[in-house]
């Protein structure tokens, strides 16, 4: 079996991060030990993917519409406007 350094998207660091059981889809799911943090590296729901807030942030800034947004992203409505009310906190 091959080992495999996975990297925390949160941390960065690579030894504090430890397997964590399979998520719903069945995918590998790993814990950061400094932050005490769960993630996946696939996803089955392109919402969940890395990087989906900025480009949601990325396109609202450029005025495009929530549905334009969704249907380009291929995401739900709803998971735009939950990003868009949750990106204001991070401001």
């Amino acid at each position: 079996m091959a080992k495999v350094n996975v990297k925390c998207p949160f941390c960065g660091q690579t030894k504090s991060v430890k397997t964590h059981g399979l998520g719903k889809a069945k995918h590998q799911r790993y814990r950061c030990q400094m932050r005490s943090r769960t993630f996946q590296l696939d996803y089955s729901y392109c919402a969940c993917q890395h990087g989906m807030k900025e480009q949601i942030v990325d396109l609202a800034m450029n005025n495009a519409a929530i549905p334009d947004t969704a249907w380009a992203l291929h995401i739900s409505i709803h998971a735009v406007v939950r990003m868009l009310k949750n990106s204001r906190h991070d401001v």
